[in-house]
């Protein structure tokens, strides 16, 4: 049986995206996304709400996290009428959008999930106001700073983030979006879950932590990587040791993961509930 020590309401970040060198570890797509929806299918179990920044491509994350939740049904609203994923777009991700599809979108999730249009500040739209707004291509200025701002908006809605995977190259904004949102989250010391058994963004992370041995085939070096080396594994804020917060950094084992994940958001966020 589940401890719910988080209460409803809670809300925590995911964030992940598929990795290039997924396959050094054995691993495939496939795989990441069967541990996005048992990441998503305990955290909702658990009491609390999912929020996500990203686009609606077709069989994305996104669409994968509207389907978990759908199919969670009975633990996805509470008494509030909270949704149990939000799904955070970025004024550059729906601007080129057509505005009968993001309207269509939005009202298919049927109060399951929940459709956010950030502006260019990183501040919620309403439907009304997103019609009001021509579809355009977007600078990759704008991307940098549309981005920035739904990633810091985020931030001020949730109470952790967990990340894992995330590709390094050809990403938009100023730097890679897990990394990104993890530096962030370590900056204003919000408890940080770093799974990187996935490769990826979210275990040149763990690197640069000292969570782990650097590998000696890794060269990626990516804007802003240089930035984690001013933190450790305390940092993390997490609720979990040094040798946990190791073993979660280094674990392929989705199921391992979580027993991780859950044990430091009762220690966390469920200790601050209770203050």
């Amino acid at each position: 049986m589940i401890n719910r020590a988080v209460p409803s309401r809670h809300w925590i970040a995911v964030s992940t995206s598929e990795s290039s060198d997924m396959e050094v570890f054995g691993l495939s797509i496939d795989h990441l996304r069967d541990a996005m929806v048992e990441i998503a299918r305990y955290v909702l179990r658990f009491g609390s709400c999912l929020v996500y920044g990203g686009d609606l491509r077709q069989h994305g994350f996104s669409e994968l996290l509207f389907e978990i939740v759908a199919r969670y049904q009975p633990v996805s609203n509470d008494d509030d009428g909270h949704a149990g994923v939000t799904n955070y777009l970025a004024w550059p991700v729906h601007i080129q959008m057509p505005f009968d599809e993001l309207e269509e979108t939005a009202e298919n999730l049927n109060g399951s999930a929940n459709l956010v249009c950030l502006d260019m500040e990183g501040e919620q739209m309403t439907m009304q106001q997103r019609k009001q707004l021509k579809t355009m291509k977007p600078t990759d200025a704008q991307w940098s700073e549309g981005l920035t701002a739904m990633r810091r908006h985020m931030l001020k809605q949730t109470k952790a983030r967990i990340i894992l995977g995330g590709r390094t190259e050809e990403y938009k904004g100023t730097m890679p979006g897990i990394g990104e949102e993890a530096l962030l989250s370590l900056k204003a010391r919000q408890p940080l879950f770093v799974i990187g058994g996935f490769g990826g963004c979210a275990r040149d992370i763990a690197e640069s932590l000292g969570l782990v041995k650097k590998r000696m085939f890794s060269q990626n070096v990516w804007t802003g990587l240089e930035e984690f080396e001013n933190f450790s594994s305390i940092d993390l804020n997490n609720g979990l040791s040094a040798k946990e917060n190791a073993t979660l950094a280094t674990t392929p084992h989705i199921d391992q993961a979580i027993v991780l994940i859950l044990r430091g958001l009762i220690n966390v966020v469920g200790k601050r509930s209770r203050e």
